[in-house]
């Protein structure tokens, strides 16, 4: 089993910047996907980036240019640097392990855009 535990969310004004951590724990396998979901209230759970072990990052469009994944293996975390936050970033921000047989999530860190 992976645990996964995120840290960092909170309110934030528009054009302000927040940094999410995840760490993972238990039975990690070397080779694996970590990521970022957000689920917005009423709408459905999506992708805002992933990064391999190998440290190749992808980002959702609607968030590239200001949102930047990364990782630190020998801590087993993961990052998501926000800037530039918009309203429409406010979600409830899920991290991901895939470690290409399961798929594990966190219990969700809320991330709350507004002035």
């Amino acid at each position: 089993q992976v645990q996964l535990v995120e840290s960092g969310g909170g309110l934030v004004q528009p054009g302000g910047s927040l940094r999410l951590s995840c760490a993972a724990s238990g039975s990690i396998f070397s080779i694996n996907v970590m990521g970022w979901y957000r689920q917005a209230p009423g709408k459905e759970r999506e992708l805002v980036a992933t990064i391999t072990s190998s440290k190749s990052p992808n980002h959702a469009d609607s968030v590239k240019g200001r949102f930047t994944i990364s990782r630190d293996n020998a801590r087993n975390t993961v990052y998501l640097q926000m800037n530039s936050l918009k309203p429409e970033d406010t979600a409830v921000y899920y991290c991901n392990l895939y470690n290409y047989r399961d798929k594990y999530w966190g219990k969700g860190t809320l991330v709350t855009v507004s002035s």
